[in-house]
C-alpha cells in the first residue's frame, strides 16, 4: 500500500475513542509520521490530524499538524453547519490541486473547522469568515470538503493525490 485515504463523518471525540480502542492511532502514527506514508484525510479525517478539538468538549487529536478544531462562528446570516458548494482559493497547487484551477467548487458539510498556521493551509474558502479548506505538511494532506461528492473537481483532486504518490 503506497498511500492512505482517511475518510470521516461523525464526531471528533468518538472518532478518537474508536481509533484508540483499536490501537489505530499508534499504527497510523507509525505509518504516516514514522514511515512517511502519504495520507489524505477527508472532512473529520482531516480534523483528526489537529492537535485538539473543541467539539463536544476538549479532546486531543493525532497532533500531526499543529492547530485546533473549533466551531464555525460567523457574524453573518450564513447557517451552521456549512453545507453546500463553495469556491476555494488555492494557496499551494502541488500536489492536491495541480489538475484543478483556482476558485474551483467543492462540496462542504461541517460545523467545525481547522485553525492552523498559514504555512500549513493549502486552500481556504470564504463563509462569512475565512475557513481552512485544505492543509498539508510534508506527507500529510487533508481536505475539509468532500471530494467524493464534488464531481469532476473531486476526481481531479483524487487523481492529483494518487499520481503524486
Amino acid at each position: 500500500m503506497d498511500a492512505l485515504i482517511f475518510p470521516g463523518v461523525g464526531a471528533f471525540d468518538e472518532a478518537c475513542k474508536q481509533l484508540a480502542a483499536r490501537n489505530l492511532d499508534k499504527i497510523l502514527t507509525e505509518e504516516v509520521i514514522g514511515r512517511k506514508k502519504p495520507i489524505l484525510g477527508i472532512c473529520l479525517g482531516m480534523q483528526l490530524f489537529a492537535s485538539s478539538s473543541e467539539e463536544n468538549g476538549l479532546h486531543q487529536g493525532l497532533n500531526w499538524i499543529p492547530g485546533k478544531v473549533v466551531k464555525i462562528v460567523t457574524s453573518s446570516h450564513l447557517p451552521v453547519p456549512h453545507v453546500g458548494w463553495n469556491d476555494i482559493t488555492i494557496q499551494k497547487t502541488d500536489p492536491l490541486f495541480n489538475k484543478n484551477s483556482n476558485h474551483v467548487n467543492f462540496y462542504f458539510d461541517h460545523s467545525f473547522h481547522f485553525e492552523c498556521e498559514p504555512a500549513f493551509v493549502s486552500s481556504w474558502c470564504e463563509y462569512g469568515i475565512r475557513l481552512t479548506a485544505s492543509v498539508q505538511k510534508e506527507n500529510v494532506f487533508g481536505v475539509q470538503f468532500h471530494p467524493e461528492k464534488s464531481h469532476i473537481s473531486g476526481l481531479k483532486l483524487f487523481r492529483s493525490f494518487l499520481t503524486s504518490v
